[in-house]
Parts: structure tokens; sequence; C-alpha cells
């Protein structure tokens, strides 16, 4: 324990030092952003970085793409906004002149830009070493049986008595006080009133009288253990969202979302940290302070529901709720090895939770589960949904032969964004090969060139004005609780140790600053043209994979030099469209890989079904206090072979829902 308190004490004095380099970054790349917001007339290419840009420089740009392009590399005239990898680079280039519209200007841009990142990091990290190189502790293996349970198998084992809800509840108690202390995951706990919850199930199933069935399909999670992201009202639960000013607000009711999940049987442990005002990819805060990545304690959980992430990976909670706007379900649950459903935009209700969205953002917000297996992404996603649930036809078969698989390695190469880790590219290539064999499909390799314009996207769209014409409440009105702050004076007060306000909360309020309410013209028809294009690509039957984030869970305070990496997964809530994050196993360094499986809107069971086979493929999540866990050991497929049983069987997902849930 003392070395994790030195190390949080060193990372506190490495924050201060970081307000500095994070200003010089973040004006680099608005300069960068400034000119990728040029008129349409002006530009239709972006920046291409690096080596991922090579690969896209033969593809062409064109809001009119024709579906066949996709197949045939286009037709003459149709252009190939969606262009096939194997497409004709000369053909390419004479189709499609404005390929090579790109500026001399723009290129070195990105390549200072890059540069700048990298020396501010190189200096951060020396910064950082010198303040001691203790070696960080790592989590206890798991060690009783009752916590490697999926939530609706504990459910079940608790309906036949073969377990009481006490000791369930206490199981994951016990896990949280072991893990807890290095990973400053769960904020506020309710453990007393667990238990006597817990204890009253026990009771009324031994009162129950109707059977196993009844109670079943009136409770189907009836003693199952849950967390909430604190950003959430839990009754009598804190709801600050991380800020100092709002440390005594205690909520008196439910969120929607989570009264529905009581309403099912489950009892609620607590809440879990996520970072100031849910608006950062590292759930850190002056009011808890930071959350730890339970592979390494010295990355990052993810944000902003990483304290869900961190928890759930952990092994000291089965499932949990989080929220996202921008990642804030998938990222952190990339980072932890754990599984998250982003919905269709507007099946499950998002009041209750802080703060509150405006503008456009409301139909960009979703509200979903948090899993460590993937059978129970399905049920929790049918009671949080409430009758929303019958749009999405969860019960529909669901035969993985009979899908139309794509993939896109990278976003293209935009040169506000880190490179892809190979080591990602690989899990993916990985899964494609996995997904041929076994299943006997086809996955098609697609360049989307639009995707390179994904954080623009998003930032024009989150700024936009709502229906009624009002702009959204900025950034600076919600750190001062409707009071505007001045970000200028924030960070010359964070410089002295003095806000109450963290780095990335400070440097989110400059670049606020710098933004437009009025999204331009070109980048309005760049999300247009690829929401046009991913809805005909993925139709009712298609499932798109795409990288959950380019780098793997960085140190802590990194993503400070990188604020833009988020917008891998960020573009998909502009877009509405369901996505599901899968773990992949792990990394040479033993941090978890992942990837994102995208598919039409209201066909959130496409990928929920994938996720499942995946994690058959794959192993899913991996205990990281497991030695057996270590660096090295990447990809490992589980001994026994699912190619026998995941091809014949015609849905996997819906017979686990027939056997579990009703």
């Amino acid at each position: 324990m003392r070395s994790v308190v030195s190390a949080g004490r060193r990372r506190k004095a490495v924050n201060h030092s970081a307000s500095v380099v994070f200003s010089v970054t973040a004006v680099l790349r608005l300069v960068v952003l400034s000119r990728s917001n040029a008129p349409a007339a002006r530009r239709l290419c972006a920046p291409i970085g690096e080596e991922q840009g090579r690969s896209l420089s033969d593809s062409c740009v064109s809001s009119h793409h024709s579906y066949t392009g996709l197949h045939d590399g286009g037709s003459e005239g149709s252009g190939c906004a969606v262009a096939r990898v194997d497409a004709e680079p000369a053909l390419c280039r004479r189709r499609c002149p404005l390929a090579m519209a790109m500026t001399r200007f723009e290129r070195l841009l990105g390549l200072l830009l890059r540069a700048a990142v990298r020396l501010f990091l190189a200096v951060f990290e020396l910064f950082a070493a010198q303040r001691g190189t203790a070696e960080e502790p790592r989590l206890p293996p798991i060690s009783n049986p009752l916590l490697r349970v999926p939530a609706i198998q504990l459910a079940r084992q608790i309906r036949r008595k073969e377990v009481t809800s006490v000791e369930v509840v206490q199981a994951y108690i016990d896990r949280i006080q072991e893990v807890n202390p290095l990973v400053n995951a769960l904020v506020k706990d309710r453990f007393a009133a667990a238990l006597q919850e817990a204890a009253q199930v026990d009771k009324l199933i031994e009162e129950e009288t109707g059977g196993e069935d009844v109670l079943e399909d009136r409770l189907p999670l009836l003693g199952v253990p849950v967390t909430v992201k604190e950003a959430f009202a839990l009754q009598g639960m804190p709801n600050s969202t991380g800020l100092l000013s709002r440390k005594t607000v205690i909520s008196v009711v439910d969120a929607p979302s989570v009264a529905l999940l009581k309403r099912a049987g489950a009892i609620p442990l607590g809440v879990t940290n996520c970072s100031e005002l849910c608006m950062w990819l590292e759930s850190h805060n002056h009011l808890y302070g930071i959350t730890r990545n339970p592979y390494n304690l010295g990355r990052i959980a993810g944000g902003s529901s990483g304290g869900e992430g961190s928890i759930i990976g952990s092994g000291a909670s089965v499932i949990g709720v989080g929220s996202d706007i921008g990642g804030s379900i998938r990222i952190p649950c990339f980072f932890n090895g754990v599984f998250g459903h982003k919905p269709t935009s507007g099946i499950v209700n998002n009041a209750g939770q802080h703060p509150p969205p405006s503008g456009q953002q409301p139909g960009f917000l979703c509200t979903g589960p948090m899993c460590r297996y993937a059978e129970d992404l399905m049920p929790m996603l049918r009671i949080m949904a409430g009758p929303a649930a019958e749009k999405l036809s969860l019960s529909a078969e669901v035969d993985l032969r009979n899908l139309r698989f794509f993939s896109v390695p990278h976003d293209g190469g935009s040169p506000l964004l880190s490179p892809v880790d190979p080591q990602l590219i690989q899990a993916q290539k990985k899964v494609v090969e996995r997904l041929e064999a076994d299943l006997g499909v086809k996955v098609k390799e697609v360049r989307i060139p639009q995707l390179k314009y994904s954080f623009q996207i998003w930032g024009a769209m989150m700024s936009s004005p709502g229906k009624d014409g009002k702009s959204p409440t900025t950034f600076s009105e919600l750190m001062g609780g409707g009071q505007r702050v001045w970000p200028v004076w924030e960070l010359f007060k964070c410089m002295l140790g003095l806000s109450s306000h963290t780095v990335a909360a400070i440097g989110l309020a400059l670049v606020e600053m710098f933004q437009s309410s009025h999204p331009s013209q070109f980048i309005l028809q760049q999300k247009e043209s690829l929401q046009r294009e991913l809805e005909e690509l993925l139709g009712t039957d298609g499932v798109l994979l795409y990288p959950s984030h380019p780098q793997l869970a960085p140190k802590h305070h990194q993503p400070i030099f990188t604020p833009f990496n988020f917008s891998y997964t960020g573009i998909f809530n502009i877009l509405g469209l369901p996505v599901t994050q899968c773990p992949l196993g792990l990394s040479v360094e033993g941090l978890p890989l992942g990837l994102q499986l995208v598919a039409g809107k209201l066909q959130d069971r496409l990928p929920l079904a994938t996720a499942l086979y995946l994690e058959k493929a794959f192993g899913g999540w991996r205990d990281p206090g497991d030695r057996a866990n270590t660096a090295g050991n990447t990809l490992n497929t589980p001994k026994s072979s699912i190619r026998n049983t995941s091809v014949t069987t015609v849905n996997l997902l819906h017979r686990v829902e027939r056997q579990h849930l009703k």
C-alpha cells in the first residue's frame, strides 16, 4: 500500500507540470483542426498521416457513392467513398483528382504536430521518472469461484437455492475490499444495505410458492449485485460527477435505467468513479482521485465510466451501468478487458444523470450495460430498455453464417489521432481469420475516408444548437455549476496547485473557446455522407469490425497529449449506431486487446451475438491477478475448440437467452 500512495503523490506532482504542455499541444492541434474544417470547395481530402495514410492515398472521396462501387472498385463517374482496398490506384486517381489536393502545408503541419507530441511526451515521461521507479503492485487472483459466474447464471443458482444471495453479495464485497485500495474504482459503498436486501431476497425465495419460472419471469436478476457509475442517480448515493462543488449532492431517487435493474432484482453495491463532468477518457477528479487499470496500476482505466470498467475488470463486479457520449462505455471496457454495449440511440432512457445533455447532445448520449461476460449484455439491455426493447427484436434468431462482415483497420490516417497500435491491427486480423475459418463467411476489408474527419464531425455536432435553436450548455458553465469558469484563470491557478478542477477539464474548456457553434458546410457534408454510406453498407445484416481505440491503455495523464483519440468511438455516437466492445486477449505487455462491432440502427442483436461468439473463440475476460495472464499471452484461443459448436449453432445468443432469461 505504501508504494501505491507514493505513486499517487508522484502522479499528482506530474499533473501540475502537464498543464503547460497540454496548452501548447492543444493550440498546435487546433491549428490543424482549423485547416481541416476548410470548405469542401478548397479540400475534399484531409491530411493523411504516416504509414496509415499510404494505404488510403489510393482511395478517393465522393459524397455520392454508389453501393456497387464497394465491390467492384467503383464505376466510371461513381467515385468510391467506401473503397475496396484492392482498387486500382492509378484508376482511382484519374477518377478522383481531388484526392491529390492535399497541400504541402497540411503535410508539414501533420508532421510537426506528431513530432511535438512525441517531444512533449518524452519530457513528461522523463519528469515522471525522476519521482521514483517503484514497481507497481499487482492485483491478487480471484479465489472465490462465485466471482467467475456470469450474472444470469448467478441469478439462476440463487433461484434454485444452489447458493444464497447473501453469499454472492458477500463474495463481491470481500473482493471489492481486497482490490479497491489498489484501483480506487468504487467511491461510495452501500454494503450494509446490500446485505440486508440480499437477506430479503433469500427470504422471498424460501417463501415463493410459484416456482422458479415465476421468479425468473418477474425478477430475472434477483439477488445479483451490480455497480453504478457515480454520474447516475442512485438513491442515497452521491451524484457529484467528480465536481468538488457537488460533493454534498445526494440522490433522492433512482435514474430510470437503475430503477429498472433494481426492479428486476439486482442489488446495487455502490457507485464508481468517473472523469470530471464525464468528458475525459481518464477517470480522475479532485474529489475521488484517480482510478487505475487492474492489469497495470500505472495505466489508465479509461473514462468517463472508468470506475465501472476497472471494478468489473478487477473481478469485483459482474455487471454495471455506464453512459456513453463519445466512447465512455466502450473505451473503459476496452482498457479493462470487459464487454460493453452502446445501444442504438434513443433506446435506453438517459434521464437521471449529471450533467444533463443539451443542444443536440440528447441524441448522442447513450446509457448501456458493462459486463464481464458477453451473455449478460442482452439480458441487461432488455431490462434497461424497458418497453423500447421491442424495437430491437432481441428474441429474433441470428445466424452468424448469414451475416455480412466488414473490417476497417483504421480511420484513414487523421493527423489529429495516433496511428493504430500494430498489435490491435493484428488482433483484428485474427478475428477476420477466425470468422472466415469457423463460419465460412468472407470478411471484406474496406476503407471509409470520411472516418478521418471523425473528431471534426463529433466536435461540430456536439456544439450545435438543438431543435429549439438553443446552443448547448458550455463546459465552462458546467464546471462552474451554472456560472461560467474562466479557463485561462483556472489554468494559472492549476499551475500553482490552487484550482479545484483537473488539467483535462481546464484544457477542454480552453479548447471550447476556439470552437464555433456553427459547423462548416464541409463537415456537415462529410457527416451526412458517412451516415449514408454506413447505413447502405451495413443494412440489416452487416457487422463492421473497427478498432476500439488506436492505443493500448496509456499511462496515467498521457491522454493529455493525444486528446482526440476517442474519435474512434465518438463517431458512432453521432451516427446513432449500436456498437459492442469485445475483448480479445492480452498484448505482449499484458494489456487488454479488443475491437468494436458495429451494426445498423436497431440491429443491436447482431453485434451482441457476434460478441458472444468471439468470447468463446478468444477467451473473453482474463483475470488480471492470474499469473498465467502475463506479458506475451496474446490472443490465446481456449483449448477447447469451438469450431464444431459455433458453426452448427443457429443462434448462440438466443440459446443463452432461452436458458437464462425469458
